[in-house]
């Protein structure tokens, strides 16, 4: 029997990435998606579409954040826009599209959800380099947490449980060329913070993939359906 790994799956691009890597090591992906109160649907509908190429189940587990401390969840924030992928990496500042304590929040759910169906790993598409600086990306952080599965639950105690961030230290491009490599449909998968039929091209997410796909040097196919 192949051992079972519970993935979080957004629908945006590392995160498929990240589940196409767990079946690749040969692993029995059970995924899980949260509706925490996005102000669109478009990511869950993209991780529908993906896990469904993947021949994987996905749940979608509705957990409302409230308050709405974050322009993701709450349309009177404005977003950061129109900043170069050099803005955004040398900012120094957290964007307000942060979300607070969203990846705690995901690994716990993901943790018991783990534990229940006997799963030996937790799979998160987290990376920092070429990102937003989300405080919930960084090593210390995930390295922190695998610690809390190992201290927190009766798996982790057995040595039976861990978190695995396999694209952590990677640049897009990186990312983008390893999916490539394990047919990653990326046409599926939604990476703008806006809504809509068309990526804003605008936002953080957004100018992140663009930047990604040029230096990987092809097409994003995500633009050859349209």
């Amino acid at each position: 029997m192949k051992p079972k790994a519970v993935v979080l799956v957004s629908g945006g691009l590392d995160s498929a990435v990240t589940l196409y890597y767990a079946k690749d090591k040969g692993y029995e992906c059970r995924c899980l998606t949260i509706d925490y109160g996005q102000r669109h649907g478009r990511e869950i509908a993209a991780a529908f579409q993906l896990t469904k190429s993947a021949g994987v189940v996905l749940q979608v587990i509705e957990l409302p954040f409230l308050p709405k401390g974050s322009s993701l969840l709450d349309p009177e924030l404005k977003m950061p826009a129109g900043r170069t992928a050099e803005d955004i990496r040398n900012s120094g500042e957290i964007p307000n599209t942060y979300v607070p304590a969203r990846n705690t929040v995901f690994l716990s759910l993901a943790a018991s959800h783990a534990e229940a169906v006997g799963a030996s790993r937790i799979f998160i598409g987290a990376h920092y380099e070429d990102s937003s600086g989300y405080p919930d990306c960084r090593r210390e952080y995930l390295e922190a947490f695998n610690r809390v599965l190992e201290l927190g639950t009766k798996a982790g105690i057995e040595k039976r449980l861990s978190l695995e961030f396999p694209l952590l230290d990677k640049a897009k491009k990186d990312i983008i060329r390893l999916g490539l490599e394990l047919g990653v449909p990326f046409e599926y998968a939604w990476s703008c913070y806006s809504g809509g039929e068309e990526p804003c091209g605008e936002c953080d997410s957004c100018v992140l993939r663009a930047k990604g796909f040029k230096e990987a040097g092809i097409d994003d196919p995500f633009f050859g359906n349209k």
